[in-house]
């Protein structure tokens, strides 16, 4: 059994919601890795530069045997293949995936921190682990 990870979707150009539809078929054919839920799609605010049109957002569990530095390379491998360039910090972008949680971890190397440093900053985020987790938010 491999461990719990938390995903974040998130999409605020072009056809945000085809992105994130996308985003979800390609995480099912990560090698080693299975969708074990996902929460509802749901509009938010923009996190980053003022001027930003709302992000379609959405948070996914996924159960893998990848080591957190490998599912980081797929993630960014589906965000290249969406179109994804990074250009501006917290920038609009077509797609972007992060990994929130990685079981019980705590990384903090160059590529990858976890959980997510901006986890305390977005209530979505903490809602949508919680349910999650199956626990009331």
């Amino acid at each position: 059994m491999g461990e719990l990870v938390y995903v974040a979707l998130g999409s605020n150009l072009g056809d945000r919601a085809g992105a994130l539809d996308r985003a979800r078929a390609a995480l099912r054919a990560i090698p080693d890795t299975r969708v074990v839920a996902e929460t509802p799609v749901e509009e938010t605010e923009p996190f980053g530069p003022p001027g930003q049109d709302p992000y379609l957002n959405q948070m996914v569990a996924v159960e893998t045997v990848l080591s957190p530095h490998q599912l980081l390379d797929a993630l960014q491998a589906i965000e290249r293949d969406a179109g994804r360039t990074r250009r501006v910090r917290w920038g609009p972008r077509i797609l972007d995936l992060d990994i929130v949680e990685f079981g019980d971890r705590c990384i903090d190397d160059a590529r990858l921190t976890v959980p997510h440093p901006g986890l305390l900053d977005r209530a979505f985020w903490q809602r949508e682990i919680a349910l999650l987790r199956g626990v009331a938010a």
